[in-house]
């Protein structure tokens, strides 16, 4: 492996991990990981993958920083408000680990470019914050065969489960989107900032475990959990072959996370 010295000590923790070791971290290291959204989830994703040294992190949010998002978007400081989201990240990402190659796309996944930004990447974490991204980020990766991280959060509550070919999709568990505003946006409900880096870490430890190959994946499982009584559970989800099928890639329509636009 040709690690620096400075790589080596930054890395030593995982180096002796026994399921990681030298070869796993030069998988991480080879690694090529998309974020979409680096908002409550995204921002604590793009953090640890990037402590870790994942080689190459992709960033797309079209967003700018926000006064409200700092309660819990934990890679954006006060002097970054009014600044794109992506650009303030990839600055803390450069900060905390120079070896981290940051692809920064400033702009949204549609339907018209989802395929060709996430078809280079060899896992997505959705850091989406509105249903219609999560179904499109869904269908995406069913269609384009590639690996992701679901993930929600509101108020108290937090859910994610891991797609790889083959196992149970979120549409597996979420028929279609729902109605608009029938489920109240965080800006409306609510939201306990800190389940976004609970949630958020736990997106950014299944991508690393995905890369080493290492440990189960929350493959064909839902985990749930409410932070308010800390309780924490699982629900097995099977695979429908139905749901399964994707063949083309729809943008659903409702209002997104935005307090300003409420």
């Amino acid at each position: 492996m040709n690690f620096t010295e400075d790589q080596v000590e930054r890395y030593s923790r995982h180096i002796i991990l026994q399921d990681v070791g030298v070869e796993g971290q030069q998988k991480i290291c080879d690694a090529k990981v998309l974020i979409v959204g680096t908002g409550g989830l995204g921002a604590p994703a793009a953090l640890y993958l990037a402590a870790a040294g994942v080689g190459t992190l992709g960033i797309i949010d079209g967003d700018v920083v926000d006064m409200t998002n700092l309660q819990r978007q934990v890679i954006h400081h006060t002097p970054d408000v009014g600044k794109p989201k992506v650009l303030s990240a990839k600055e803390k990402i450069a900060e905390i680990n120079p070896d981290v190659k940051v692809n920064a796309i400033q702009d949204l996944l549609m339907a018209h470019n989802a395929l060709d930004i996430i078809k280079d990447y060899d896992f997505i974490i959705d850091g989406t914050d509105n249903f219609p991204a999560k179904f499109l980020v869904n269908d995406a990766c069913v269609m384009a065969e590639k690996p992701f991280s679901h993930g929600g959060i509101l108020r108290f509550d937090g859910q994610t489960m891991t797609y790889v070919p083959g196992t149970a999709s979120y549409r597996c568990v979420f028929k279609e989107p729902p109605p608009p505003n029938a489920v109240p946006t965080c800006s409306q409900a609510g939201v306990f900032g800190a389940i976004a880096g609970m949630l958020g870490t736990i997106q950014a430890a299944e991508a690393l475990k995905y890369i080493i190959g290492k440990g189960d994946l929350l493959t064909n499982r839902l985990l749930i959990f409410d932070a308010l009584k800390m309780n924490f559970r699982t629900v097995n989800v099977k695979p429908n072959p139905e749901r399964l099928k994707i063949d083309k890639l729809v943008d659903f329509d409702q209002a997104v996370c935005d307090i300003k636009k409420d």
